[in-house]
């Protein structure tokens, strides 16, 4: 791993060996010898070392219910709510605070005493995708990729990504080869990872487990996918693709994992905001299980960070855009990002005048992994997530 000695120190030290003071000599080289040997191993140890990293998206969750929870404007408008008197007794609070818990208790109770959520913007906080059209592939190509594309990656549809991914390129490389995989609830994600080209295997869709060993588990999940209707064509149950992977993960033990939940997109596209909110505390859930397996399996255990974000927003005013993304719908570019596990600095909420984007989630991936990283295609700065 190459190691950048900054600027400044440079030219002091520079300055201190061409003065030849004998002091200097006598007690700082000793000194720099030390510390220069130590620090290569240091940074190693920093970022790739046993390392193992679980990339999540929430596909189209609002950076507003996850931190301050079940909108007042909508928890009790009937338009959107079935029964509003259930959706309040499980979901509401006049406090902010208890009502994100009540939402999402994984994050606010355990994830945020052991990492950092950047994207609360009236603390100044702010997330934001660098691509212009605020939808689905592009958002995602943007996550993945590492950059915007909005010439090419401009709709919705089975295209394959002409941009590798940053799971095509952790898997490229020798120590990661084959320990990469994908599992999504919507079916054009075979397309945006470009399975036929990257080689990263990915179950999306309705797709089943496939292989010669499957588990009992795999082998009942196949069926019971088969009996079970979805509410969407294109899209499964979230519960089917948190299952499959964490199959795949007691089965095969990768060392990146990326699994896209999309039920809260879908039910607010279709104005339910009671299953928008049961699907984002339904994940919630979900993401604790996978953690927790993580800390209870050696492989994982004390090795492991998750990062998790979403591929856009949704409107805010008038209420109605609440069901709608993309460019036309003002604040659907605001976003969000939540870091924790192995050496993440605990920031818990993050607050103060931040900016982060969408498209340094792939560079910091690889910095991570101790992967080089093309600044050409990957214009975002990894994100400083203050490892130990």
């Amino acid at each position: 791993m190459r190691v950048a000695i900054n600027t400044k120190l440079f030219f002091t030290i520079f300055v201190l060996l061409k003065l030849k003071i004998p002091i200097v000599y006598k007690y700082f080289v000793p000194f720099l010898f030390v510390f220069l040997y130590f620090l290569p191993s240091k940074i190693s140890a920093q970022t790739e070392k046993d390392l193992k990293i679980i990339l999540i998206t929430l596909d189209g969750f609002r950076w507003q219910e996850l931190f301050s929870g079940a909108d007042p404007l909508l928890i009790a408008n009937k338009k959107f709510v079935h029964d509003t008197t259930e959706l309040k007794a499980r979901f509401w609070h006049e406090n902010a605070q208890e009502r994100r818990e009540a939402l999402m208790p994984f994050f606010w109770k355990q994830a945020s005493t052991m990492g950092q959520l950047h994207g609360n913007r009236p603390l100044g906080s702010k997330v934001n995708l660098t691509n212009t059209l605020w939808f689905s592939y592009p958002g995602y190509n943007e996550i993945l990729s590492g950059r915007a594309d909005d010439v090419r990656i401009n709709s919705n549809d089975k295209v394959d990504n002409p941009n590798m991914t940053v799971l095509e390129l952790v898997n490229e490389s020798p120590k990661y080869k084959g320990k990469v995989a994908a599992f999504a609830s919507w079916d054009v994600f075979p397309f945006i990872v470009n399975e036929k080209r990257s080689g990263v295997p990915v179950n999306a869709g309705f797709e089943k487990a496939k292989g010669e060993k499957l588990t009992a588990n795999e082998q009942f999940l196949n069926k019971l996918q088969d009996q079970t209707p979805s509410p969407w064509s294109t899209v499964r149950l979230d519960a089917f693709t948190h299952n499959f992977a964490l199959e795949h993960l007691k089965k095969e033990h990768p060392q990146l994992v990326y699994i896209a939940y999309g039920e809260t997109d879908d039910f607010a596209h279709e104005g339910h905001y009671d299953a928008y909110l049961n699907a984002a505390k339904n994940t919630d859930g979900l993401i604790k299980e996978l953690w927790e397996f993580t800390q209870n399996d050696p492989f994982y255990k004390d090795k492991t960070i998750f990062l998790i974000t979403t591929d856009h927003g949704r409107g805010t005013k008038p209420i109605e855009t609440w069901k709608n993304h993309g460019n036309e719908v003002p604040g659907a570019g605001g976003v969000w990002l939540v870091a924790f596990g192995k050496g993440v600095k605990t920031s818990g909420e993050v607050g103060g005048k931040g900016q982060l984007y969408s498209n340094q989630i792939a560079p910091t991936i690889l910095a991570l992994l101790g992967l080089s990283i093309d600044s050409d295609q990957m214009p975002g700065a990894p994100i400083e997530l203050g490892i130990d």
